[in-house]
């Protein structure tokens, strides 16, 4: 049988999501034996205990501290790199300048 001669379902059409409130109203009334929960619970018995409040602010300050370092090397790098393309440019005049000094030069020793 071809597909043309299949007739084609028609699917209902999806409902609206929920709101606020009924999401809130259904965590509300869920038992602490949900699986939701349950596997919540089972799934944070595998990740490490949190850490004490100082080691996390250490932490982040050196974050912030390597971020910081990396900011400033990379401004740094780009002003070098400018800085390298305009001396560049120079180098190339100076080339062109004195390869016409050198032909200007030959003509005037023939």
């Amino acid at each position: 049988m071809s597909s043309k001669g299949k007739k084609r379902v028609v699917l209902p059409t999806r409902p609206e999501p929920p709101s606020v409130e009924q999401i809130l109203k259904d965590i509300r009334s869920t038992q602490p034996s949900d699986p939701m929960f349950v596997l919540i619970a089972e799934s944070s018995k595998d990740l490490p205990a949190p850490r004490k409040k100082e080691e996390s602010e250490v932490k982040s300050e050196r974050l912030y501290q390597q971020s910081h370092s990396y900011v400033e090397m990379n401004q740094r790098l780009q002003t070098a790199c400018s800085l390298l393309k305009e001396k560049c440019e120079e180098l190339k005049q100076a080339g062109a300048t004195l390869e016409q000094n050198i032909v200007e030069i030959k003509e005037k020793a023939l």
